[in-house]
């Protein structure tokens, strides 16, 4: 069953015309999501974005054969399918690769080229804003500025392993899928300024764990109400770090990231909830912060192997 898809009032009204505009701006303002949905002529399989349209999309389409125009963001592509040779056109240059697992497609903000896959594809994509990348090439100490490689089919199964994982962690938790998109973005956007730009990567000074203080102020903000903000940005302001070295202190205290911090946290919840109470599966799915029943299920049974209704059988 497909997972549900944070829909966007923008996707209501994209265009149909499959023309690059000549202005150099596409659809929406250049907004990824918007101009794949144009040009691939479908919708995700899954989905979630931020405001700004970034965030990470898994797409399956029929073999594509037109131009992409100018997008506001960096689209950063991971493979899963059968092989097949492509060939991408910018201008008057032509790149000829072959799709296959562990290669990946990169198309820096406001290129355009023209594709001609011929093959059915299953495609991970990741929508990443310049903001970010120049963020985390800051926090890193690295050369400015940064302009990342066009790519076509190049080899780097780690990105590529990376970007397909990140498509089977989403929960349907809004809280939980925010939090890991803002992470795996990090860690992309990381890896993609060592092995896509040509800027040397510095060495990383050895930077220990959080203070107990502030670890138990992070983890107050976890542990709040599924209103709470538990952005990356607010857990780390407050602990008066950037977001990269906040993840890094804070694994290297809990040795989990946020993410999957809170992600345990809301399966004790789940678990105490089940066990102790005579709360509806849908209840507890709704105080968690799940958009459904479905999404709770299914993130409950990929941790436990087993459905909420199973497992509380089971311990009752």
């Amino acid at each position: 069953m497909n997972q549900p898809i944070l829909r966007d009032p923008l996707h209501e009204h994209s265009p149909a015309t499959s023309e690059v505009p000549q202005n150099g701006v596409s659809a929406a303002e250049g907004r990824p999501d918007v101009e794949m949905a144009r040009v691939l002529g479908t919708t995700p399989f899954h989905m979630t974005l931020d405001s700004s349209g970034g965030g990470i999309a898994h797409w399956k389409h029929e073999p594509l054969h037109d131009a992409v125009a100018p997008m506001a963001h960096h689209v950063i592509m991971a493979y899963n399918g059968t092989v097949q040779r492509i060939e991408r056109r910018s201008g008057k240059s032509v790149a000829i690769g072959t799709f296959r697992p562990g290669v990946v497609i990169i198309i820096p903000e406001g290129s355009s080229s023209r594709w001609d896959i011929p093959k059915p594809v299953d495609v991970v994509q990741l929508y990443l804003p310049h903001t970010t990348l120049e963020r985390v090439a800051l926090e890193a100490d690295m050369a400015m500025p940064v302009n990342l490689l066009e790519r076509t089919a190049h080899p780097d199964p780690i990105t590529s392993r990376l970007l397909l994982s990140a498509a089977d962690v989403l929960d349907g938790n809004g809280p939980l899928d925010m939090l890991f998109r803002q992470q795996i973005a990090d860690l992309l956007a990381t890896r993609l300024l060592a092995a896509h730009t040509g800027l040397p990567t510095p060495p990383q000074p050895t930077m220990g764990g959080l203070s107990p203080k502030v670890l138990l102020r992070a983890i107050d903000r976890l542990h709040s109400s599924s209103e709470t903000d538990v952005s990356l940005t607010a857990l780390a302001s407050e602990a008066g770090l950037s977001r990269f070295h906040f993840c890094r202190a804070f694994k290297e205290s809990t040795g989990l990231s946020p993410h999957a911090w809170l992600r345990q946290h809301r399966l004790e919840q789940a678990m105490n909830m089940l066990r102790d109470t005579d709360e509806s599966v849908v209840s507890v799915a709704a105080a968690l912060g799940y958009a459904s029943q479905t999404a709770f299920a299914a993130a409950f049974r990929k941790l436990t192997g087993e459905t909420p209704s199973d497992w509380r059988r089971r311990m009752r």
